[in-house]
């Protein structure tokens, strides 16, 4: 094992600042991360473990609240520059989805577990007061939801709620 992230997880709705966690290593204890969308990105470092060759655990706050990011999806990196050449190397990246994209205000979650009768837009009615936010709903849900008309008894979504 080389670098791990193991916050967030693939897919999680994460908001700002994002919590990134793991394991890892790097040249002299330094490794660096990326976030981004592939318009706009948030860059830095930070040291882990006691120099190279050694692991330890790291947790960063990537602030991204003045990144323009134009999309929903994000990707989280974790890397190390080669000390040979400058290069990016054993490098992780983590898909995750920017609440604050999907619902204005973003400051997390609720699990919905549908149940028989369920509708998205019913289920944005409850939760938006308007049924046709439902995108939202699918926007945080693209795992769980590939066709909006049909969602099945047992599925847990999430509501993405915001101000």
């Amino acid at each position: 094992m080389t670098n791990r992230i193991d916050q967030p997880r693939k897919l999680d709705l994460v908001g700002n600042p994002i919590h990134v966690g793991g394991v890892g290593t790097g040249h002299e204890g330094t490794l660096h991360y990326r976030v981004g969308d592939g318009h706009d990105e948030v860059t830095g470092h930070f040291n882990v473990g006691g120099g190279t060759g050694e692991h330890g655990q790291f947790h960063v706050q990537a602030d991204v609240g003045r990144a323009k990011f134009q999309v929903d999806r994000l990707l989280i990196q974790v890397f190390e520059k080669s000390p040979k050449d400058g290069s990016e190397i054993n490098v992780v990246t983590t898909p995750v989805l920017y609440g604050p994209r999907i619902v204005p205000g973003y400051y997390g979650y609720r699990e919905h577990k549908v149940v028989k009768g369920d509708t998205l837009s019913g289920l944005a009615k409850a939760h938006y007061g308007d049924p046709s936010l439902f995108k939202r709903i699918v926007r945080a849900n693209p795992d769980q939801i590939s066709d909006p008309d049909k969602i099945t008894p047992g599925q847990v979504l999430r509501i993405p709620i915001g101000s």
